[in-house]
């Protein structure tokens, strides 16, 4: 959830979720007791970043409201713009923080800052860090050189040393709730209807920047395409072979977007489970737009969907032991098919 030039300054007000990350450092702005780094730490897509680059306009507006930039002073212009001289970013390059910027780093905290009172240097997926960079920094994150501020994110999931993390007060951050997620969504994408901003959210388990990616691959058209395809009791493995194999061509090309798709059947597949178990009418249930029109779905049972459940699993494992894609997107197919 990048800004291009031109756009609002990030602000608190406009963020979404994260109240405990919200507090802290409104606790710190509001008292003049920011810490001299901080680790933002969580799922990928959360938010990190959005949070990272509202602090920084923060900390250097000249006419702060509360927690926010004000967004229009020539600090804030600077942000919205992606051109301030103060605010450093500096992100993994071909996978991994190279030495050599964290050096270019040090040596530009050994000035004083251009026009501002603090300098913010943000430091993105720092778990991607090897370790000769990693203790290039360690004396700069102990003793950072006066009016410097620094922001470092880092997935939940992967491992940050320690001799980083215990040099950084650590800010939290949290999968968001679905309709949050919705809500970022639907801001982010004006276009998006609500039923597939409720798929995505789903998908991304409260994760609104994993959620915009998957959006932008076109796997939802892709997905919505196969449902059909399987689903209609018109199409047959025999007859309609061609078409089999034409969806498994795309699917494969989605490379590795592949693994969400099948996420997306799974997510498919549970409902119409739930569905059965509970009783109720499929096409009143499922409320993602997909498949063939009014009643004319295959009416597979339980035990049905269950077999298919586990087909995506061992689509899944095949993929995860290199298997050709395009063979076991045709395998899938066609037993989803059946």
């Amino acid at each position: 959830m990048g800004r291009r030039a031109g756009q609002l300054t990030p602000s608190f007000s406009r963020l979404v979720g994260q109240e405990k990350a919200r507090t802290l450092l409104g606790r710190a702005l509001e008292s003049g007791q920011l810490a001299h780094a901080y680790l933002f730490r969580g799922p990928d897509g959360v938010g990190k970043q959005l949070f990272a680059r509202s602090l920084a306009a923060a900390v250097n507006c000249r006419q702060r409201q509360g927690m926010d930039a004000c967004g229009h002073c020539t600090s804030c212009r600077k942000y919205s713009s992606e051109n301030h001289p103060d605010f450093l970013v500096i992100s993994p390059e071909k996978g991994t923080i190279k030495i050599d910027r964290i050096r270019e780093m040090i040596q530009a905290l050994s000035y004083p800052p251009y026009e501002s009172s603090v300098r913010v240097v943000l430091l993105e997926d720092i778990h991607t860090m090897r370790a000769e960079a990693a203790n290039s920094l360690l004396k700069t994150l102990e003793e950072p050189p006066d009016n410097n501020l620094l922001i470092l994110t880092a997935a939940a999931a992967r491992d940050v040393l320690t001799t980083i993390s215990s040099r950084c007060q650590m800010i939290p951050f949290f999968s968001l709730g679905q309709e949050e997620t919705v809500q970022v969504l639907m801001r982010e994408k004006p276009e998006l209807d609500h039923e597939t901003a409720r798929l995505l959210a789903r998908l991304s388990e409260g994760c609104p920047g994993q959620a915009l990616l998957f959006y932008r691959s076109e796997m939802v058209a892709l997905w919505r395409e196969v449902v059909a395809l399987v689903s209609d009791p018109e199409n047959d493995s025999n007859r309609d072979v061609g078409l089999l194999l034409q969806a498994a061509e795309k699917m494969a090309a989605l490379k590795e977007d592949l693994l969400p798709l099948f996420g997306l059947l799974r997510i498919w597949l549970r409902d119409l489970l739930v569905a059965d178990s509970l009783g109720q009418d499929k096409d009143d249930f499922l409320s993602t737009g997909e498949g063939p029109k009014g009643n004319n779905w295959k009416r597979w049972n339980s035990r049905h969907l269950f077999d298919k459940l586990q087909t995506v699993d061992r689509a899944e494992k095949e993929l995860g032991r290199n298997c050709n894609r395009i063979l076991v997107c045709e395998v899938l197919l066609f037993q989803l098919q059946q």
